[in-house]
């Protein structure tokens, strides 16, 4: 089944905040602490607009099944970026889609100028880890930054 990845359109913030708030539930990450809770999940397109931030979803046949992008760490060092709120419906997963759109969000990351992609996700979602791994994401003891997801208890870090 193929699939495209594009830059998210305001049009698309609704879907996208959707998918979200059903996604994140499923691995256990609806509490205080997880991305399901940002400010940013209802306005998507306007909060990764500034030159340093990105935000892709991906689609088949017109309809949205995910998204992820890529935006300054809170609190980090400015080289620092971080992959946020990279969710995908179950439909879409298995298809090669997570690889594409992280591969993407790695290629704006080094022309927007950083030398380094952090992540944080949690225990449960061991298939995304396995991707982060085999794409070169090592892991950390430790988060970094201020994101204010202290439910995640999983980090990642990738030179760029």
């Amino acid at each position: 089944m193929p699939f495209v990845i594009r830059p998210i359109a305001h049009s698309d913030n609704q879907t996208i905040a959707g998918i979200i708030r059903q996604v994140m539930p499923e691995f256990g990450a609806s509490g205080p602490g997880f991305a399901l809770h940002d400010a940013e999940v209802d306005a998507m397109f306007d909060a990764y607009s500034g030159p340093r931030a990105r935000y892709f979803v991906v689609e088949i046949e017109g309809t949205l099944h995910g998204g992820g992008g890529i935006a300054p760490l809170a609190g980090g060092a400015a080289g620092i970026c971080e992959l946020k709120k990279m969710y995908f419906l179950p439909g879409l997963r298995g298809l090669g889609a997570g690889r594409t759109l992280l591969e993407t969000c790695l290629d704006f990351a080094r022309t927007a100028g950083y030398s380094h992609c952090y992540l944080e996700t949690l225990s449960g979602m061991d298939r995304a880890q396995a991707l982060y791994r085999a794409l070169g994401f090592e892991a950390l003891t430790d988060p970094l930054g201020a994101t204010g997801h202290f439910g995640c208890d999983r980090f990642y870090l990738r030179a760029l």
